[in-house]
């Protein structure tokens, strides 16, 4: 899979899961919406009720900002499935910083529930270093919105690609 379609499948999916890993080497991974824009992901912090602040993926982020994004689409239609996994490097935005307040424009457009509600928290902006998919078809197709999503996709017997964040296969 190149970057374009990796970045295009990437960007189809309404909801992502966040990894990060702190100084203790301890995994965690939440559910995100967010915004592409170029190689840099954008997510932030809602007012959805959240347990413990500092929320653990920003306490992580700043211990190491090593992160990795996974968007898919699972289906019983095995020959549509496909995952894309952002691997890069995380920043903390403040709230009140320009590239913030941007974040939160793309954010509001795509899931109109921020019209109302904007999110006040921090933004979590991702520069992507390596974009790697797999798809069960080599042509893999952007699927509606509403599509039912896993955090599963075995690799069974379908194409992968390592690409840097040039688009370039490693």
């Amino acid at each position: 899979m190149d970057g374009e379609t990796a970045r295009r499948l990437f960007a189809s999916a309404q909801v992502a899961r966040l990894a990060t890993c702190g100084a203790d080497g301890v995994p965690h991974i939440v559910p995100i919406v967010f915004a592409l824009v170029d190689d840099t992901i954008y997510t932030a912090v809602d007012t959805k009720p959240k347990s413990g602040r500092p929320l653990k993926r920003i306490r992580n982020i700043s211990e190491n900002p090593h992160v990795a994004v996974l968007a898919d689409v699972y289906s019983d239609d095995w020959p549509t499935l496909w995952w894309v996994r952002a691997d890069g490097r995380a920043r903390v935005l403040d709230p009140g910083d320009d590239e913030a307040a941007a974040a939160r424009d793309r954010l509001i457009v795509r899931y109109p529930q921020y019209a109302t509600s904007p999110p006040p928290g921090p933004v979590v902006a991702i520069d992507v270093l390596r974009w790697i998919g797999w798809s069960a078809s080599p042509s893999p197709e952007v699927r509606p919105a509403g599509g039912r999503s896993s955090g599963k996709a075995d690799g069974i017997g379908g194409r992968r690609g390592d690409v840097d964040g040039e688009g370039r296969r490693e």
